[in-house]
């Protein structure tokens, strides 16, 4: 054990850390990367039910699904509905998992998830009342972990909005107190009302040879002294910021960090690698949504 380095999430040896610190030197990553790449992203969406999404970031893949019930809203906010978000994992996803124990670490996946969307009022919750202070919508994400090959938030935060986006509610009609929700042969389904689409980009320091990472793998994650997890849209707002780890990060580093979520122009190529991930995330889950509408389109006819 003393030749190894121990992490919560798991165990890199002494020279395999000495391997990846010193390609990090050479601006090469344990996966082939440069630094500011971020791996394949692909999306699918089951065609057989709306709101259900598998996302694969490289090696790390998640499964969301979303449903919504009807219940009594909260007496001092009688016209919104809700939210919740849930992450749920198994060994099968990494075996460092534990079976009924919900680790530090995904508690605080699902609240960055959730926050970068509920404080940046990307939803509208009020779009989800059907009768003020009797009845309204609840929507439920639960975040499944398939496998875990690093950057978990990332990978989670692109299948919850792709969801979201994807899922549709059932239509009702409302007369006087009584609600009829109609099924879907009878009535369209209604989309969500979201006014924009945040999504998590996450940054890992290495404090040593002073290199940012742009998506950590598992293994980078396991050595790096610390992370960051920007949240912004393609209107190039910041939504919310994270930053764990022990590590200081000079104010130099964190205002690049900040200026590359703020996508101001600037000489250094990170704001145009930023950028470039963010629409292209935006861009391949509007795509997938697209080509997702035109096989039920297909199946319909």
């Amino acid at each position: 054990m003393s030749k190894a380095i121990l992490k919560s999430e798991g165990i890199v040896s002494l020279n395999e850390s000495k391997f990846i610190t010193e390609g990090l030197r050479e601006n090469l990553r344990v996966d082939g990367r440069r630094p500011h790449d971020m791996r394949r992203l692909n999306i699918n969406f089951d065609s057989g039910v709306t709101g259900h999404v598998e996302v694969q970031l490289g090696g790390t893949r998640v499964l969301t699904s979303v449903r919504a019930d009807i219940v009594e809203p909260f007496p001092e906010r009688p016209t919104e509905g809700f939210f919740h978000f849930n992450v749920e994992f198994s060994p099968m996803a990494d075996p460092n998992f534990e079976q009924g124990k919900q680790s530090d670490q995904f508690i605080e996946l699902g609240r960055v998830v959730e926050r970068g969307l509920r404080e940046s009022r990307a939803i509208d919750s009020e779009a989800l009342c059907i009768i003020a202070s009797e009845k309204v919508w609840s929507v439920r994400c639960d975040i499944h972990i398939l496998d875990h090959v690093g950057n978990l938030t990332d990978c989670a935060s692109i299948a919850t909005i792709a969801a979201l986006m994807h899922f549709r509610r059932p239509s009702t009609t409302v007369t006087g107190s009584q609600v009829t929700v109609h099924p879907p042969g009878e009535k369209e389904p209604v989309p969500l009302s979201i006014h924009h689409f945040p999504v998590c980009i996450t940054f890992g320091f290495f404090e040593e040879n002073g290199v940012t990472v742009l998506d950590p793998h598992l293994k980078e994650e396991l050595i790096m002294d610390g992370q960051m997890t920007l949240t912004l849209n393609s209107h190039r707002e910041i939504c919310s910021i994270q930053k764990a780890g022990g590590t200081a990060v000079s104010m130099e580093t964190l205002s690049q960090c900040l200026r590359i979520a703020a996508v101001k122009v600037l000489s250094s190529t990170y704001s145009s690698v930023l950028l470039y991930q963010v629409e292209e995330i935006t861009g391949i889950i509007q795509k997938a949504l697209e080509e997702d509408a035109a096989k039920r389109r297909k199946l319909r006819s």
